[in-house]
């Protein structure tokens, strides 16, 4: 396996471009992963190819990051952005457009990486059509997410039957922590085969400034308490529960404080709506003149946020993984999350933060506070967690463990091995 066609592979992406900004609509942990898994692969030696769905005609049809890794977008439906529940119908397109795009460039793929339901679906057909190898990876599961919202979208149904058909019949799913790993075997199916490859981060980028470096950048007086969050405004990311939290804990009136709630997408986007809601309840609150929007938080100022933080909160209703988590962590920042899914493997409470009940507000006031109010303490969280990130949870490391498990796959069974000798 040493020629560039044959460590060749398409990761599949349909609603999660890796090419896009980080931050804006329907950007986040996805983009993050295909990206630097994409990246990190082309390191090893690995023809990579992204694929996924054109939404406006302004943009690249081909993005090329790397000499071996690049962005492919195909069309399927109008260019045009669509909600990721209303997309299901655009798919067969996309199929069509990603079987021509190989035939017109002689390419065939022998192993593809699926990522999301919508992109499993896809790479299900390729395979019926083609013969190739299927890796998936979910980021979320359907099974879990419904059991978090009052209102169950038409399509999940239709989800919920493709999860579990993706599960049996793909050569492997990855899962990113064991908790994702339980919920696949409890929620989905016991059959098929799932190994466990945690998500990673970028541990030059994030730890490369220290606080009193970054609240100078930020213009934040070094003796504030800053609590973060970072991530899309969604009912189910739980910001509200924050916000509560934040106005019921000791500190508030007893310390000079600062809660940033970074991320979103443009004004009038799908986001939108809940912003204008954390920010009704944050003027209720009367916490607005201690609390900032800074908007989409680029990747070139990330890193210095979560260095001036004090603590990041996570407090999603639910998280496979929780790449919000690991920045922050390798920012040498601790974590308070919600006790759920992944974020029960990437934080460990008590060595590199703490954890609490998800849509808890007195479970997170007391987390925050025990923070906060012991700086001793607070740094010695920090600098295990920096820890943990380096040593459990970088892209490279992640890289090689999906490197072994596709060599794995592409070698030749023991059938294939004899034909290909010519011995019968």
């Amino acid at each position: 396996m040493n020629s560039r066609t044959e460590k060749r592979i398409a990761l599949i992406s349909v609603h999660g471009d890796p090419a896009i900004e980080i931050g804006k609509e329907e950007a986040g942990g996805q983009n993050v992963y295909v990206r630097h898994v994409g990246e990190a692969l082309g390191e090893l030696g690995w023809q990579v190819d992204m694929f996924t769905r054109r939404v406006n005609l302004e943009q690249e049809t081909i993005v090329q990051h790397t000499s071996n890794c690049r962005t492919i977008r195909l069309e399927a439906g109008s260019p045009e952005f669509v909600p990721r529940d209303n997309l299901f119908t655009k798919l067969p397109e996309f199929v069509d457009n990603l079987l021509e795009f190989q035939k017109n460039n002689h390419i065939t793929y022998r192993l593809i990486h699926t990522n999301y339901w919508l992109s499993s679906w896809v790479g299900m057909q390729l395979k019926k059509i083609q013969g190739c190898s299927q890796v998936h990876t979910y980021h979320s599961l359907g099974a879990v997410k419904y059991n978090t919202v009052k209102t169950v979208p038409l399509i999940a149904s239709k989800r919920l039957q493709i999860e579990k058909q993706i599960l049996e019949t793909a050569e492997r799913i990855v899962a990113t922590s064991p908790q994702e790993q339980q919920h696949m075997r409890s929620l989905v199916s016991s059959k098929g085969d799932i190994d466990i490859i945690p998500c990673g981060t970028d541990i030059q980028r994030f730890g490369c400034i220290d606080r009193t470096a970054a609240r100078a950048k930020l213009r934040i007086d070094p003796e504030t308490k800053v609590i973060l969050y970072v991530g899309r405004f969604d009912p189910r990311k739980g910001i509200e529960t924050l916000v509560r939290a934040v106005a019921q804990s000791k500190l508030h009136g007893s310390y000079n404080l600062q809660l940033i709630i970074g991320g979103g997408s443009r004004p009038g986007h799908s986001d939108g709506d809940e912003r204008d809601r954390i920010e009704k309840i944050v003027a209720e609150l009367g916490m607005t003149e201690f609390t900032s929007f800074p908007g989409r938080l680029s990747q070139d100022i990330l890193p210095t946020y979560y260095a001036a933080a004090d603590v990041c909160v996570v407090p999603s209703h639910y998280e496979p993984f929780g790449l919000v988590a690991i920045e922050a962590m390798a920012s040498g920042t601790p974590v308070v999350a919600s006790d759920v899914g992944g974020l029960q493997f990437t934080v460990v409470p008590g060595e590199t933060g703490l954890l609490a009940p998800p849509q808890n507000v007195d479970g997170f006031a007391t987390a925050i506070d025990r923070i906060i109010i012991n700086p001793q303490w607070r740094d010695k969280l920090g600098e295990a967690a920096r820890k943990r990130v380096v040593t459990k949870f970088s892209w490279d490391g992640v890289a090689q463990q999906l490197s072994q498990l596709y060599t794995e796959l592409l070698q030749p069974t023991v059938k294939e091995a004899v034909l290909l000798s010519g011995v019968s």
